[in-house]
């Protein structure tokens, strides 16, 4: 029994089957947070996924990100 490696494999759609790189081999590779991260994720899919709702949610990640990053005052 041959066993595939994870990263050769989709669970879940086929949204990323097509990309020259995958968005967590990039996101990894480049030691990026988890917000950034999610908003490269959700802008990589979002025309063969969830459409509109992943650009919602990529947004949400970068208001996320920016309330993190803004000091208090």
């Amino acid at each position: 029994m041959s066993q595939q490696n994870a990263s050769s494999s989709q669970v879940g759609g086929h949204h990323y089957c097509h990309l020259a790189i995958q968005p967590v081999e990039y996101i990894h590779r480049n030691n990026i947070g988890f917000c950034e991260g999610s908003v490269i994720k959700y802008v990589t899919r979002w025309r063969n996924k969830g459409q509109l709702e992943d650009l919602r949610k990529a947004r949400h990640f970068l208001d996320l990100l920016i309330e993190m990053e803004t000091p208090e005052e």
